[in-house]
């Protein structure tokens, strides 16, 4: 069977408003202890797949799950036993057969849950929802996570119920998108757990060091993913699947920022993770470029809202480069002492990731992704499978006419004013997205030099983009510190090196192999 649901994390100062509100009808209370089992190297973990012993009240249960048609649905099979054991030949004649059959002799608990969960039953006009506020931990070793959700569990009736509740308790209780599982939290924690164990108990300063970078890996900022496109995909299919990837890479770094395994006792997110967040909010901006003539796009509003987010994230990590990025280089070139002002504190990107805005905005988008939000029915043009192009040649004739305006300007860089230099950023940026949005559709030796060499422009215009905002700031500087003048100089004269660099770099993109013929 399968299963969908929703799960938000609950931050300590929501838990008694979410409880309060559960115990509004006839709730049931329960514990859950759970035995995870995978191999020594996680081989279960990395193909999706979840296996557990959990005893339920005084009832043993065997749960296997695997990944499902989207980000939100698992397939789920149940087998109650008569204790702690497994019982594989259950999954015989199941999709599990294979990868259980190769890892049977490998299997092991990796790691345990202790949960008590509280649970009642919604019907909404969509259909009827299971509410579960689950409070407890993981743990693996000596290494425990707190657990705090509530999980929406569609029961019967359309998804939009999932996400009528989901979105209502969000807004009420400030509650943060949490796109991992139990399985997922513990099957990391228990890698980490082994690799401490592996450091040993050494207090000297190298062991310390590498125990606090395998830590801070526990929450490492989530790249960009390869996305898997194939030609018998229609364009709205293939727009859903680059939306749920980017969705992915935005959801998970922002949870990282609003600190929602630590609860302020360990700063777990930094800098690159609101640059991987922003990443993920401009790889999505360019696929709804990219599709916008090939499929339904989300609600404008949505469209525009997320400008604002980008803009509101862009403060921190403006100060993050300066600082990170600039400052060194100036340093090593001889800059004199000179005090920042920061902005940063106006506006933390743990305070955007954890509002009521962000966070409604990031799952009314995950809804409309897989046709479940509120306001979608079966008619709405945005899950109407009409006929479109061919989704490789569309894409391939919209990547050809970015990479052709990219190219206009780009081979005459450097008599272009400072907004169009801008301009031509942006678009080369935009189409190295698309460029690995569709890279699964496209041969892939002839990519590979141009993709090379798109890098190259991007790298250099990216350099100068830092520089010019860097610039801005010690512009405002001068009057107060006159060695912020030295500063201003030095990027100048990076500026002219790096605007040469660029012309260079587009002459060199011009000659890479196209693949589009």
């Amino acid at each position: 069977m399968s299963e969908q649901e929703l799960k938000l994390h609950v931050p300590r100062e929501a838990r008694a408003g979410v409880e309060k509100s559960l115990r509004r009808g006839a709730v049931t209370t329960v514990r859950l202890r759970a035995q995870y089992f995978d191999t020594p190297d996680h081989d279960l973990a990395r193909a999706g797949v979840g296996l557990r012993l959990r005893l339920e009240g005084r009832r043993w249960v065997q749960t296997l799950k695997m990944p499902g048609k989207h980000q939100l649905e698992k397939i789920e099979i149940n087998v109650s036993r008569p204790g702690p054991s497994l019982d594989l030949s259950v999954y015989a004649d199941t999709p599990a057969k294979r990868i259980m059959a190769k890892h049977a002799q490998k299997l092991g608990i990796v790691y345990e849950t202790d949960i008590r969960r509280l649970l009642r039953r919604i019907r909404t006009a969509a259909g009827l929802v299971e509410v579960a506020l689950d409070q407890g931990h993981i743990q693996a070793g000596d290494l425990k996570l707190p657990v705090s959700e509530v999980e929406f569990e569609l029961i019967s009736g359309e998804p939009q119920a999932m996400f009528l509740l989901g979105l209502k308790w969000l807004s009420t209780y400030g509650l943060v998108l949490d796109l991992r599982s139990k399985a997922e939290r513990g099957s990391t924690l228990a890698a980490l757990a082994k690799r401490l164990g592996q450091l040993g108990q050494l207090d000297d300063a190298a062991t310390t060091a590498a125990r606090a970078k395998a830590i801070a890996s526990y929450w490492a900022p989530r790249g960009a993913t390869a996305i898997k496109l194939n030609s018998e995909m229609t364009c709205e299919q293939a727009l859903s699947a680059v939306t749920m990837e980017c969705i992915s890479q935005i959801a998970r770094n922002a949870a990282v920022l609003a600190e929602i395994d630590t609860a302020g006792l360990y700063r777990a997110g930094n800098p690159e993770h609101t640059h991987q967040l922003r990443v993920g909010i401009r790889r999505l901006r360019s696929a709804w470029s990219l599709f916008q003539k090939l499929s339904p796009l989300p609600p404008e509003p949505w469209r525009q809202e997320l400008k604002a987010h980008f803009a509101a994230l862009g403060t921190a990590r403006d100060d993050d480069v300066l600082r990170e990025t600039v400052m060194p280089e100036l340093s090593a070139a001889g800059q004199p002492p000179l005090a920042l002002k920061s902005q940063a504190e106006q506006a933390p990107s743990m305070n955007i990731t954890k509002s009521v805005a962000f966070q409604r905005w990031l799952v009314e988008l995950l809804a409309w992704t897989i046709g479940a939000h509120p306001l979608q029915t079966e008619t709405d043009d945005s899950n109407h499978r009409h006929k479109t192009p061919d989704l490789h040649t569309a894409l391939g004739k919209q990547l050809y006419k970015w990479h052709a305006r990219v190219l206009t300007d780009g081979l005459k860089f450097e008599k272009l004013p400072l907004e169009s230099k801008h301009d031509v950023r942006k678009r080369a940026k935009r189409l190295r997205y698309g460029l690995q949005f569709a890279e699964s559709l496209l041969p892939a030796k002839k990519l590979k030099n141009y993709r090379r060499s798109l890098a190259a422009v991007q790298d250099i215009l990216g350099e100068m983009n830092d520089l010019y905002v860097a610039r801005e700031k010690f512009e405002d500087l001068r009057e107060g510190q006159p060695s912020a003048w030295f500063a201003v100089g030095w990027i100048a004269s990076r500026l002219s090196v790096l605007d040469k660099q660029a012309q260079a770099a587009f002459k060199d993109l011009k000659q890479a192999d196209h693949f589009w013929g």
